[in-house]
């Protein structure tokens, strides 16, 4: 058995991010423009619901990482890449019996994930 390297596990995680994340940075922009958007989310634990959300700032660090050569990726880049995954994996095996208008398909597409798009 070989070890694998740092290399290869930047490689597994940037493929599952890539699978993970179905909306390009242009598309997801304009998701996160939008009041559906910023209506969803953890915004904290007085739950008062005033500033942004977790799922929403994650949004616009997987704009960035998304536009960024992968030679620029950080380790703190990886760090979310990882989240985004297990979030995105977590939360597509909680669907509602109607994700069409749902607060989990938006919180979903705030992390870069639609589950409403076809695949191809």
């Amino acid at each position: 058995m070989t070890a694998t390297t740092d290399a290869d596990d930047k490689a597994d995680i940037r493929k599952d991010f890539g699978e993970a994340v179905n909306m390009g940075p242009a598309e997801l922009e304009k998701w996160l423009d939008s009041e559906d958007s910023k209506t969803v989310g953890w915004k904290g634990a007085d739950g008062d619901g005033k500033g942004e959300s977790v799922g929403h700032e994650s949004g616009r660090h997987i704009v960035r990482i998304k536009r960024k050569d992968v030679s620029d990726l950080t380790a703190a880049d990886y760090a979310h890449m990882k989240k985004v995954i297990g979030y995105v994996h977590r939360h597509l095996a909680q669907r509602p019996a109607h994700p069409e208008e749902s607060n989990w398909r938006y919180s979903l597409m705030n992390w870069g994930h639609d589950p409403m798009k076809k695949k191809g």
